[in-house]
């Protein structure tokens, strides 16, 4: 069955009055949620989405992210609260609101995190999410270019693909990393993540493999499945203590779907803890501030956010081989399409991260700590004009950074946007492993391998220097790297949302499942994982559903 499209209040009432599942976001994790529960065909599931259809051309070009960096077609266009240690600086925090959700517009790098991380959680108290109760999911949604392995799948609906071609850039900055003592990697999801290599992407044959193409689309055909576009979730309904149903509005009319069995919230670490606000799940003084009735006292909704901050180096290049130079040139440009429509290869092609490395900044830590994400192009800021000049970016990714922000309602009215704010560098750890970062990745710059690539360094610069100098650089452009995580915490303690099998604490019915329920954000992309919780949470609803 296709997307609904736009309809009366009336029609909208009769498309969805009842489901035995209800998900509310159809991004990275309603995607795969909607595919596996309703694969038996003995549950009827309807899949609620604030934004439309992924048609967007640039969806599914890779590069493409870019164009939709500030799209608001398919873009909440989230900003944090002034940020105390970024100079009380306003961050950007772009968000997918389209099918596919984020996995529609990010960067497609494919990285998992550590086997450490996953092994964390389960020391935590959450039983069932250590690293190999959660490989077979991984496995389970992979269709590997490269082929099975033990740590690998195929068959599975997300594809996973190598760089459509090598770079010289690229191959210079992995053998200068080398060169300064990281070893090379050819994968990062393999049984080791430091060194230096290209990564991996969700894509296939120069296409981009969102969630909404691998898992919904083949999902489509299924009668049991009903999946409604531009409809705004604004509450989720409750008889007592239990979810029955969510409110949503479309189109400026209010309508009802109601759930036989459960309510799943998988609008992501931002969205999910704003809905349980506006229904009355979190922490009383927000919820009574904004004439909110009390459902459930829940204090963590919302709290300990996490989010990885990325910090920008941009190098002049001796040679006009970036993608600056081929945007920048019309022949050049017409040239990049050309290869692109005849053979999904070129420019159109690249990833938000197209080399990288994984590093340890200092011999305390037992695995890698900062990520490094090289790209061959540079501009000011993401999503704006090129430099007129050749120019390649390398960013530094604190991996497990302690700061922990919030996400809070500001508004009753569900169409407004939370207070985010993730605290960035509120620890002396984070300041301290983000100018090391930096430290080790200008080396690099400056190994034998790099150097005749390298005209000048055009940002920090070379009169930033000292350590002091280099964290005032941090503070005055550092980013988020679009990682949001943890505001529905898993777990065992008090403050925990949810228990180790997804369901919200205190109420019956009720699931989230998405990068909100991380313990801790994970030691790279997240994308990945977003799939793994989501694969593993059907499961487990399905289990409970017998």
């Amino acid at each position: 069955m296709k997307p609904a499209a736009s309809a009366s209040p009336a029609a909208a009432r009769a498309m969805a009055a009842e489901a035995d599942f209800v998900i509310v976001g159809a991004g990275s994790a309603g995607c795969v949620l909607a595919n596996r529960l309703t694969a038996s065909g003995r549950h009827r599931v309807v899949l609620i989405e604030a934004g439309p259809r992924d048609r967007h051309l640039w969806i599914h070009i890779p590069l493409g992210y870019g164009r939709l960096f500030k799209d608001k077609r398919v873009n909440w266009l989230y900003q944090t609260e002034p940020e105390p240690e970024l100079n009380h600086r306003i961050i950007y925090q772009p968000r997918g609101k389209v099918l596919g959700g984020s996995s529609s517009i990010n960067g497609l790098v494919y990285v998992r995190g550590q086997p450490e991380d996953f092994d964390h959680w389960r020391q935590l108290g959450n039983a069932g999410w250590g690293f190999e109760d959660v490989l077979p999911y991984f496995r389970r949604s992979e269709d590997q270019a490269r082929g099975e392995s033990a740590l690998h799948g195929v068959g599975g609906p997300l594809c996973v693909s190598d760089a459509t071609e090598a770079h010289e850039l690229c191959d210079a900055f992995i053998a200068a990393a080398e060169e300064a003592g990281v070893p090379r990697n050819n994968d990062f999801n393999g049984p080791v993540q430091e060194g230096a290599g290209y990564f991996q992407t969700t894509s296939r044959r120069g296409i981009r493999w969102s969630t909404a193409r691998g898992y919904l689309r083949p999902a489509l055909r299924r009668p049991t499945l009903e999946v409604m576009t531009e409809a705004l979730a604004t509450r989720v309904l409750f008889e007592g203590r239990k979810a029955v149903g969510v409110e949503c509005r479309r189109g400026g009319a209010l309508f009802e779907v109601r759930a036989r069995r459960e309510v799943i919230l998988a609008g992501g670490a931002l969205n999910s803890p704003q809905l349980l606000q506006l229904s009355g799940v979190g922490p009383p003084p927000l919820l009574r501030q904004h004439g909110i009735p009390v459902v459930a006292e829940s204090a963590g909704v919302g709290e300990d956010l996490q989010d990885h901050l990325q910090v920008r180096m941009v190098l002049k290049c001796t040679k006009a081989i970036t993608i600056n130079d081929e945007i920048n040139s019309l022949m050049r440009r017409l040239g990049v399409g050309m290869r692109y429509a005849l053979w999904r290869k070129g420019p159109l092609t690249v990833s938000a991260g197209y080399a990288g490395a994984f590093f340890r900044t200092n011999e305390r830590v037992a695995t890698p700590d900062v990520q490094i994400h090289f790209i061959t192009f540079s501009a000011d800021r993401m999503g704006e004009r090129l430099h007129p000049f050749p120019g390649f970016t390398a960013s530094v990714c604190q991996l497990r950074p302690e700061s922990r922000g919030f996400v809070r309602i500001k508004s009753p009215d569900p169409a407004a946007a939370p207070a985010i704010q993730p605290r960035y560098l509120s620890t002396e750890t984070d300041r301290r492993t983000n100018v090391e970062g930096l430290k080790r990745l200008r080396a690099i710059m400056q190994q034998p391998a790099m150097r005749p690539y390298v005209l000048a360094e055009h940002l920090p610069g070379p009169s930033v220097q000292s350590e002091d100098e280099l964290l005032a650089y941090v503070r005055e452009v550092g980013t988020t790297i679009y990682h949001p995580s943890s505001t529905c915490r898993m777990g065992i303690d008090d403050r925990a949302v949810v228990d180790p099998r997804l369901k919200v604490r205190g109420i019956g019915n009720l699931r989230v499942v998405d990068g909100a329920v991380m313990p801790s954000v994970v030691s790279g992309n997240t994308n990945a994982a977003i799939v793994m919780i989501a694969e593993k949470g059907s499961d487990m609803i399905i289990e409970d559903a017998r």
